[in-house]
């Protein structure tokens, strides 16, 4: 598919006569591996830091204050949705707040954020984010089709990751989240090696297996010197609208058998497992975000709870605390 693309620099409009000078990200032309986005060039392309004696040095996103990577070692636990509700808690509060899907594989914010179509290019060749509900995004899911899989390897997604992190006119941001893929490998490592991130907010679901991959990304952070905000729970426990009972769905084994050999009730041993774990290794807890079907729904859509919801209900409230805690560490104004 190609679309019809127009240009504007200064007071003239013109249509790109190639019709592809414009256009990002086309498979209908072979990719250089030095500009995997097809951004036109008017000189050398950005290069990838080399190793010189040790680390290299590490650079700030042109035209923004503060940078916040979300992560979370194991897939599935909802990092994405608490990415997204996370950067517009922020904007809810007067912030000027944007998110960089950064996952290059398996982008979802275009899905979150109800969001299609590509970028288009300021004068001097960067990407221009999309925007909605007040946030400004960018993601790998722009540039190619919905149904579009990459199939790259690692020196084209590292290139990639570089442009992304680089040639995006942001227009200044007081805040910008990074979504980071699952794991603990290439891009993790770029980013944390080489950006400026004020800190990191590790997620994770209750179960032990996923627990026990948060804390590989908690020693991942501690490694790259990067400062950890803290730990959200999702999906932490089932609210009964009827009962108004407390069950927690995915509550790990330890938590589990510590219920059994004490007084305590299965959700308050899990609550108590999870803190101790984190706490021990010196990183707090951030929030607890429930596990209900509204915000799954919210998601798909492409209205998440923080704009679908009222402002009081016990979802919007419980994202907006895990806003504002990272707010109150790394200096925004709350």
């Amino acid at each position: 598919m190609l679309h019809d693309v127009t240009l504007q620099r200064g007071s003239t409009t013109r249509k790109d006569d190639a019709a592809m000078k414009s256009r990002v990200f086309s498979t209908l032309r072979a990719l250089q591996h030095e500009n995997p986005l097809g951004l036109p060039r008017s000189g050398a392309p950005p290069q990838i830091p080399r190793m010189q004696r040790g680390l290299p040095q590490k650079r700030s996103i042109k035209d923004v204050n503060k940078v916040v990577a979300v992560s979370s070692a194991k897939g599935g636990v909802g990092k994405s949705t608490i990415a997204v509700n996370l950067a517009l808690s922020f904007a809810r509060r007067g912030l000027r707040a944007g998110i960089l899907d950064t996952d290059i594989f398996g982008p979802s914010i275009p899905t979150l954020l109800n969001l299609s179509g590509e970028p288009r290019l300021s004068p001097n060749n960067q990407l221009l984010p999309l925007s909605n509900y007040g946030i400004k995004s960018m993601s790998m899911g722009y540039l190619v089709g919905e149904d579009s899989p990459i199939v790259w390897r690692g020196l084209m997604v590292m290139k990639a990751l570089q442009q992304l992190l680089h040639e995006v006119d942001w227009g200044g941001l007081d805040v910008l989240v990074l979504d980071l893929p699952p794991g603990t490998g290439d891009v993790q490592l770029t980013i944390t090696q080489q950006v400026v991130v004020d800190g990191a907010v590790v997620v994770s679901t209750p179960q032990d297996i996923a627990l026990k991959d948060a804390i590989k990304g908690v020693h991942m952070f501690r490694k790259t010197a990067v400062p950890l905000l803290g730990v959200v729970e999702n999906m932490a426990a089932f609210h009964c609208p009827h009962c108004h009972v407390e069950t927690p769905i995915f509550a790990s084994t330890s938590a589990s058998a510590s219920a059994q050999s004490s007084s305590d009730d299965v959700a308050t041993a899990h609550a108590h497992s999870l803190h101790a774990r984190f706490e021990a290794l010196g990183v707090p807890l951030l929030g607890r975000i429930p596990l209900h079907p509204r915000i799954c729904a919210d998601a798909d859509r492409g209205k998440p709870s923080v704009v679908a919801e009222p402002a009081e209900s016990p979802n919007v409230v419980a994202f907006e605390a895990v806003a504002r805690g990272v707010a109150e560490r790394i200096g925004l104004k709350w």
